[in-house]
């Protein structure tokens, strides 16, 4: 697809399309025209997602806003040690953008399907039309925050919260919601727009059929007498234990969409899930990525499939993690005989077509969040998570 500019790309094309309409009509009357004002959003949707710095110079404000996210991780002294950690981790991060063209494709490709989905959504659902997509990052520009304001200022009646994430965890998903929840309440007002949230899609059909087309088209590309033979893995990032302890649901959510794609590819083919990602020396879910490519080589299986699972779009855990340090750098050290990578889903019109789809249905559930959503982890240490859940839960479509 083609990428406009960042500074085009939040102008949705039917309204320069409206104008154009006009401008034309305008030049066959002699009479003057008032130009018709530019209908204002009716839905807005706003695409959450931890972002991605997209320059060098952006890492190490992304790194400082990350370890400062107390949904994501708690660190003792956490004011005075995280600028510590993302100051000493900066130089390292940037070598690794460095090696991907100097910054995350993240906004790009979320505006890209952003654009995608709110064209096909005005067709679809003309009375909650027009609708506009606004990007809500965590770490990066533009804020979370940031977007609410624009929402607001735009005149936006009715809030869809889209997470980006199919599968929720209350690092991810969890923490933008908080982020929603806390902007509301340090301004002490209520929202002038309705609020709801697609919160979690971990078997939409449409995402299922996205992955397994992009699978099959990899699969196909190996020699023919190995194919049956390819190990898929499905990587996903990992969570350290004592969250997933809590019983966050992110594990389970991962291994539905991994069925779900399975039972779509007819379990053509051995596969397993695995985890990426994991930092520091606690124990996270495992197994890990690097140690399952190391561990089925050694055990004679050399020719694997990787699939980023929970990831839609490309990202540094795609670019530089699974294609440079696993599928290069760790593939060449095991002897590895073939290894591909499967596509992001990006541009794919198909993947749009299900964030459309996801947006239609929920505006036509008239429901504000999952069920799954109004349940806190069963072990809990946020007081925060209940906050949102009450703020969301409240809301009045």
């Amino acid at each position: 697809p083609v990428v406009k500019s960042s500074s085009q790309v939040r102008v949705p094309v039917r309204w320069r399309g409206q104008a154009a309409a006009a401008a034309a009509t305008a030049t066959k009357s002699t009479k003057p025209q008032i130009q018709p004002q530019v209908r204002k959003p009716k839905t807005g949707i706003l695409m959450l997602n931890m972002g991605g710095p997209e320059r060098l110079d952006d890492v190490h404000d992304f790194l400082l806003r990350l370890f400062l996210d107390r949904d994501l991780m708690t660190l003792p002294a956490q004011n005075k040690l995280a600028p510590f950690i993302a100051k000493r981790r900066t130089p390292r991060i940037q070598e690794q953008y460095s090696r991907i063209g100097g910054g995350s494709p993240i906004k790009k490709w979320t505006a890209v399907q952003g654009e995608a989905m709110v064209k096909l959504l005005d067709r679809m659902s003309p009375h909650t039309a027009p609708h506009k997509y606004y990007i809500g990052f965590r770490y990066v520009h533009p804020l979370t925050e940031e977007a609410i304001e624009e929402m607001e200022k735009d005149g936006v009646e009715r809030a869809i919260a889209f997470t980006q994430y199919p599968q929720y965890s209350c690092s991810t998903t969890g923490s933008s919601l908080n982020a929603i929840y806390r902007y509301y309440n340090k301004k002490g007002e209520k929202p002038k727009m309705k609020w709801s949230i697609i919160d979690r899609w971990p078997t939409h059909p449409l995402l299922i059929q996205c992955f397994a087309e992009h699978i099959q088209k990899e699969l196909d590309l190996f020699p023919p007498d190995k194919r049956k033979d390819v190990v898929i893995l499905f990587s996903a990032h990992s969570l350290p234990m004592s969250v997933v302890n809590r019983g966050d649901p992110y594990p389970q959510e991962v291994g539905a969409t991994v069925q779900g794609v399975m039972e779509k590819l007819n379990y053509s083919n051995p596969y397993r899930l695995v985890w990426q990602s994991k930092v520091g020396p606690m124990p996270w879910l495992g197994p890990q990525t690097d140690e399952t490519i190391k561990g089925l080589c050694q055990r004679g299986k050399k020719n694997m499939l990787l699939v980023p699972i929970a990831f839609t779009s490309d990202h540094i855990e795609t670019l530089y993690e699974l294609d440079i340090e696993y599928a290069q750098v760790l593939a060449n050290e095991c002897g590895v005989e073939n290894i591909r990578r499967a596509e992001s889903l990006n541009g794919n019109p198909l993947f749009s077509k299900a964030l459309a789809d996801l947006v239609y249905s929920h505006i036509q559930s008239n429901e504000i969040c999952s069920k799954q959503l109004t349940l806190c982890c069963p072990l809990c240490v946020n007081p925060v998570c209940r906050e949102t859940k009450a703020f969301f839960t409240n809301q009045q479509l």
